[in-house]
């Protein structure tokens, strides 16, 4: 889904060699080191390759962070920190400050347990990670719990999107859908809020996004729930409700192109060129022109002046994080391995950090395409 979901740069990192020349005093560690340096640098390809499947990234992320784990924590499952804690300091780029229309079932459920996966690795990060770093977060930057927060909730917001599309594929039942919509909506305006107080040159493109979601998903509600009027006789009410997902379709309409005329970190995604969006239009505008048409002949009911108050909750389809541990320590972590890593040989102007004329170059990210626009269909 490409072209459907926003989505900030791929964070850049600098070289890691993992050589510590005089620390290193035995095969052991040697091996470490060096198969440190090739599972990160398969991981990192991994983030651009096309072919690239989600257990191929798992296995690939287990078995470079199951090396890692004897640089984080002690070897004696004790919760004492590794004495190679601050050994080796890492440089990243900031994402901020520095889909396809028509997918099959089962690429669906990729997708879905996918967000569901990140949303999961984001919030282990904020809650059990970030609060260790030596040095906190700078404000505005990838690791601040705001940015995390909103990560976390739009991972879940974009998951239930795909719920909701498998629901109207399956003709589920229009209170359901507009529950869906409506919880998925404040999902959108909850991660705009988190972002509000951050510098709108850095994040005035992500929030548009987010906005445009929100009022796109607002409208999906209030179609739905007119729908629901409508079966239970309220005809009058249904009209109302129909109005006001006209309104905020035009909301998202106009946002769509606001969202694309603003600069900001990350490719521009064309939501309302997708058959997803537009096909939402056309319902309103169908439905509310039957619900005129039957309460000039049939239900003669007023129309409210006010919309309707949405207070839907789903019961079903609501997306939660998979909660996410890193692996254990590989099997290579012996205190024997340990040992050789001799910290007091260190060279003194090993400080293990970049040098400050060492530049992160960006990450090159595949051009995909987008796949002939045959609308959002799950099946």
């Amino acid at each position: 889904m490409t072209h459907w979901f926003h989505r900030n740069p791929l964070k850049a990192t600098a070289p890691v060699p993992f050589n510590y020349y005089g620390v290193i005093t035995g095969p052991a560690a040697s091996k470490i080191c060096s198969d440190l340096r090739s599972s990160r640098a398969r991981l990192l390809e991994l983030f651009t390759d096309l072919s690239c499947n989600p257990e191929m990234m798992k296995n690939a992320a287990d078995s470079y962070f199951s090396l890692l784990q004897g640089f984080i924590n002690s070897s004696d499952e004790s919760t004492q920190e590794s004495k190679l804690r601050y050994i080796q300091n890492f440089k990243w780029t900031d994402t901020l400050q520095g889909q396809v229309p028509s997918i099959t079932e089962d690429e669906a459920k990729e997708v879905h347990r996918s967000l569901k996966i990140a949303a999961g690795i984001f919030k282990h990060l904020k809650e059990s990670h970030i609060p260790k770093l030596i040095t906190p977060a700078e404000k505005g930057r990838d690791l601040e719990a705001r940015l995390l927060e909103a990560y976390i909730v739009q991972c879940q917001a974009e998951a239930q999107e795909v719920t909701i599309a498998r629901a109207i594929e399956l003709k589920h039942a229009p209170g359901l859908i507009a529950a869906l919509a409506y919880e998925t909506a404040n999902f959108y305006q909850k991660a705009d809020h988190t972002l509000s107080s951050l510098e709108p040159a850095y994040s005035a493109k992500w929030r548009k996004y987010l906005h445009l979601k929100m009022c796109f998903y607002t409208a999906y509600a209030y179609c739905y729930h007119g729908q629901t009027l409508l079966a239970s006789d309220k005809c009058g009410e249904a009209i109302r409700s129909l109005q006001e997902a006209e309104k905020f379709y035009a909301k998202a309409e106009a946002l769509c192109k606001e969202y694309g005329e603003t600069k900001g970190p990350g490719p521009t995604v064309k939501p309302s060129g997708h058959l997803f969006f537009r096909k939402l239009g056309t319902l309103v505008k169908n439905t509310l022109e039957k619900c005129q048409r039957e309460n000039g002949f049939i239900y003669f009911q007023k129309v409210p002046t006010e919309a309707p108050q949405l207070e839907l909750k789903a019961n079903y389809g609501l997306v939660e994080p998979v909660p996410f541990e890193f692996p254990p320590a590989s099997a290579q972590w012996t205190p024997e391995a340990l040992a050789a890593f001799d910290l007091t040989r260190r060279p003194k102007d090993d400080g293990g950090k970049p040098r400050p004329e060492e530049a992160v170059k960006p990450v090159k990210e595949p051009d995909v395409k987008p796949q002939k626009d045959t609308g959002c269909s799950v099946s």
